[in-house]
């Protein structure tokens, strides 16, 4: 048993695309592969549940294409996605997950005896299900079609519902398994509405295309190549080295922005001790990176 420092591998990207039919689940899903395989469809995959939908975007290159046929089990979509990783796609569509889930509370409803404790006959098999997306060694992009909740709120003594957002059609919490979640609406204008990669948490609404997916494979690579980077940079022997480094990272300059910080005052301090006239009248080093 031994304590570790921690550290961001590189990652494979778990996303939910959710929004009503018609908003661009499927189109903006094959952007995102686009980006995510640096415009080499030919290594993404559509498990595809939305009758032929998949085939809407051949324009967009030679992506392939599983069909699903009902019932929607969960486990035929396990069987599906390992198809696809034993032909060596890089990412991999549900489209939709939401069949998923109707296909199980079909089964539930069919299931004799009681409600609730029927529920143990469904939970593991939703389970079996997101874990496989979630131990997948391939980008996985699941879409999930929304219909508006209601609550009841009382008004002058009667309930009255009201409509308070779209809900995805799974099961509740399962937004929490991904790592991004975009909610898109009707003009196709997508927001995040959970980033663990704080890559899109707090921006504006924006549309999706093939540069989001690149945004996302460099978070996903950076894991590994960070930490390389933080290492070039505390090896940085001058103001001169620092700064080529700098202009090479330009894309990660906000994770490393403490790391530069950090060595360039380092270098600064040793160029003090080795060369006082290094250091000026106003208290400060001449050099800047």
């Amino acid at each position: 048993m031994q304590l570790r420092t921690s550290e961001r591998k590189k990652a494979k990207i778990k996303l939910a695309l959710q929004g009503s039919a018609g908003s661009g689940k499927t189109y903006s899903s094959l952007l995102l592969a686009q980006g995510l395989t640096n415009k080499n469809l030919s290594k993404v995959a559509i498990i595809d549940t939305e009758n032929g939908s998949a085939d809407l975007y051949a324009h967009l290159g030679e992506y392939n294409v599983l069909t699903l046929q009902p019932p929607f089990t969960p486990e035929k979509y396990v069987q599906a996605i390992e198809v696809c990783e034993k032909a060596g796609m890089e990412v991999i569509i549900l489209d939709s997950i939401s069949h998923c889930w109707d296909e199980l509370l079909d089964f539930h409803s069919k299931l004799p005896g009681n409600s609730f404790t029927n529920w143990n006959k469904v939970t593991p098999r939703q389970k079996e299900f997101v874990n496989k997306i979630l131990q997948s060694d391939a980008h996985i992009i699941a879409t999930m079609r929304t219909k508006q909740d209601y609550v009841l709120n009382q008004k002058n003594g009667k309930y009255i519902p009201e409509k308070v957002s779209l809900k995805a059609v799974q099961r509740d919490g399962v937004d929490y398994e991904f790592t991004i979640v975009f909610d898109l609406d009707m003009k196709h204008f997508a927001v995040a509405s959970k980033d663990r990669t704080n890559i899109f948490s707090g921006k504006p609404e924006f549309i999706i295309n093939s540069a989001t997916g690149r945004k996302i494979l460099e978070w996903c690579n950076s894991g590994t190549n960070l930490q390389e980077a933080r290492e070039k940079i505390k090896a940085c022997k001058d103001i001169e080295e620092l700064r080529k480094l700098y202009t090479q990272y330009s894309n990660w300059r906000e994770l490393l922005e403490y790391d530069f910080k950090l060595q360039k005052d380092t270098i600064n301090s040793k160029e003090v001790l080795l060369n006082p006239k290094a250091f000026s009248t106003n208290g400060t080093t001449n050099h800047t990176a």
